[in-house]
């Protein structure tokens, strides 16, 4: 489990999969929500646009971060 930080006050599910490394790719990023492969907050999330704020949880591939507000 590790925290990722943004500089915004949400970011798009699929551009945090993206931004923490969790996929390479849009594509790829999107077929892992379609495939009901990502948890938001212990919960199956299958809305590539959710939007995420501190403190979410998000759980894909095996692994889990913790969104948190970056410094400005």
């Amino acid at each position: 489990m590790g925290d990722i930080p943004i500089h915004t006050p949400y970011i798009a599910l699929d551009q945090f999969l993206k931004w923490a490394d969790l996929a390479g790719t849009g594509g790829e990023a999107k077929a892992l929500i379609a495939g009901g492969q990502v948890l938001v907050n212990g919960e199956v999330e299958r809305r590539r646009g959710r939007k995420l704020y501190p403190g979410d949880v998000v759980e894909a591939v095996g692994r889990r971060f913790t969104v948190t507000a970056g410094e400005e």
